[in-house]
């Protein structure tokens, strides 16, 4: 076994982080940054993204942010080639960028959502791979980590868009995973289950209470920096024959029949 499959740190490496102004990329923003990685910080939401990074390095972290729209596949190239060249290469994608969509078949505004939603869950993570690829193949430790979600696995009504769009992440992960292997590129991919984040705050506390006890094994949601956690653990040099592999986050979700 080589020195490098013992590593179990990032200390050193570059992580882009898609989506990085709240939520679950925030706190792998400062999960990473804590571990001694370089942070590119990218979200839609300039003012977002510069806060984090600002509050990684106040912290003693190195971070810099990016404004992205990952719909915009010309500032995809851009800033993936500008992350690279600021902190001399990159290592780690993680495609975190997302929107929530619950709608009826028969509702008016299905076709135009249905392309919106898929272009920022499913083309877009591509698109980022694709842009960093050059780069991740000259890393000594590449990883890929998309983030997809438990709707992937199973559906609630009026979810059709967002299930789709989830469940070819974990398509695209697989895919690429056998596809990137030869170059030593790990690709894998989470799914997050009930999660206190932006897009669950407008949920009732006792509509999640409900949920999470009728639902998780844990009783209860989860919080953004554990799924941040699990994005650490595969990004580390030492998870270096893990590919292609699904990981729910999701307290027990999954694992209940009922």
């Amino acid at each position: 076994m080589k020195t490098l499959d013992l590593i179990r740190t990032v200390r050193g490496s570059t992580v882009l982080i898609t989506g990085a102004a709240s939520g679950m990329g925030r706190a792998a923003a400062h999960v990473f940054a804590a571990d001694g990685a370089n942070v590119a910080v990218t979200d839609r939401d300039a003012g977002g993204a510069a806060q984090v990074a600002e509050a990684i390095m106040r912290c003693g972290g190195n971070a810099r942010s990016w404004t992205l729209d990952v719909a915009d596949d010309e500032a995809i190239e851009r800033v993936v080639a500008d992350v690279a060249m600021a902190f001399r290469g990159l290592d780690i994608v993680i495609n975190n960028a997302g929107v929530a969509q619950f709608l009826a078949l028969d509702d008016p505004s299905y076709d135009a959502q249905w392309s919106r939603v898929l272009d920022i869950l499913l083309t877009a993570p591509q698109r980022v791979v694709r842009a960093a690829l050059p780069h991740l193949r000259r890393s000594r430790a590449g990883r890929v980590i998309n983030i997809a979600s438990t709707e992937a696995l199973a559906a609630q009504n009026r979810d059709s868009i967002y299930c789709a769009a989830k469940s070819g992440v974990l398509g695209l992960t697989r895919a690429l995973a056998v596809e990137l292997g030869r170059d030593g590129i790990t690709v894998n991919c989470i799914c997050p289950g009930p999660i206190h984040t932006g897009m669950t705050a407008a949920i009732a506390d006792a509509d999640k209470a409900t949920f999470a006890r009728r639902h998780t094994a844990l009783h209860r949601y989860g919080e953004p920096e554990e799924v941040a956690h699990a994005m650490l653990s595969l990004a580390l040099p030492a998870s270096s024959y893990i590919t292609g592999a699904v990981l729910p986050v999701d307290g027990g979700q999954t694992a209940r029949s009922a």
